[in-house]
């Protein structure tokens, strides 16, 4: 069945299309085209996703300086003086905020694209448009947050290059750092796209993200140098397809980490097979899911 929005012409008598609605035919069809015809859509769910998480706040975007800037000096605190966990010779605060500047792009994207079924489900059950705007407005507002907090790491990283730079060894691995971002963008991307179709039958996941999301923390190094984990473990560690781009990240700007092109094609043929795996499941449940959510 098609569904059409048509007009009527009054001089031929017959009925000029202006939409045409056609049910997906192939489960990899992502309908880009589709998409960048509604890419004013995308611009407005960008805008309400990033003005409204401060709308009513004293501090407003302020906060997206604040929130890092807390989490590093509590880090700085707890794992780095209170526990000793070595930063490799690396100034704390610096360590702790290069890690967690790319991290904490993946873990909010990643957790809103998850829910992204049943947040939404009032607006995909009254108008149609391509359901893989939400994903993608979630992740290029991600983008924006991202930009404003790595602007705080900057900052805090030319202070220490002007001040000890004899600690501080960047390298030509700052040329990687777009591929970085795009790769984390990816692993959130397909990953969420996962997990929201699950979510739609099975809602205790939404309850197990946010749990899991902070576990795959502690399992990537981002509040821990790969010198400081047991030889025995650091297969384990670096298993975890994420750890080779933080790693990458930090190595970039402090010239301390671990960089393997090995490991960053590890991690990125774990991202291609994620989007895959994310838009053949979304699609699936596109079709069907508000007869479940």
């Amino acid at each position: 069945m098609v569904n059409q929005a048509n007009s009527f012409s009054m001089e031929s008598g017959t009925e000029t299309f202006t939409e045409v609605i056609k049910p997906r035919r192939s489960l990899l069809e992502l309908r880009l085209g589709e998409v960048w015809h509604y890419r004013d859509l995308l611009r407005m769910f960008v805008r309400r996703d990033f003005v409204a998480t401060f709308k009513q706040t004293i501090l407003g975007p302020t906060w997206f300086f604040i929130q890092p800037l807390l989490t590093t000096l509590m880090f700085t605190l707890v794992f780095g003086n209170i526990a000793g966990i070595s930063t490799d010779g690396m100034p704390k605060l610096l360590f702790y905020l290069s890690g967690l500047t790319i991290w904490t792009y993946f873990s909010e994207t990643f957790t809103k694209t998850s829910n992204v079924f049943v947040a939404n489900a009032g607006i995909f059950g009254k108008v149609y448009f391509p359901r893989l705007i939400m994903p993608l407005a979630i992740v290029t507002s991600g983008l924006l947050r991202f930009g404003v907090q790595i602007i705080l790491f900057l900052a805090i990283w030319i202070y220490y290059l002007l001040t000890q730079p004899e600690v501080v060894h960047p390298n030509m691995g700052i040329a990687l750092v777009p591929l970085l971002i795009i790769m984390m963008a990816g692993f959130a991307l397909g990953a969420g796209m996962i997990f929201s179709s699950l979510t739609t039958k099975y809602r205790d996941l939404t309850m197990l993200i946010t749990f899991g999301v902070t576990l795959l923390m502690y399992a990537t190094p981002v509040i821990y140098p790969l010198t400081a984990v047991p030889e025995k473990y650091r297969s384990l560690v670096m298993a975890n397809p994420i750890s080779p781009i933080v790693e990458t990240f930090r190595y970039a700007f402090l010239g301390s980490g671990q960089f393997s092109w090995g490991n960053l094609l590890y991690s990125f043929t774990w991202m291609i097979v994620l989007l895959i795996s994310g838009t053949i499941i979304f699609n699936k449940v596109e079709q069907n899911f508000m007869d479940t959510v």
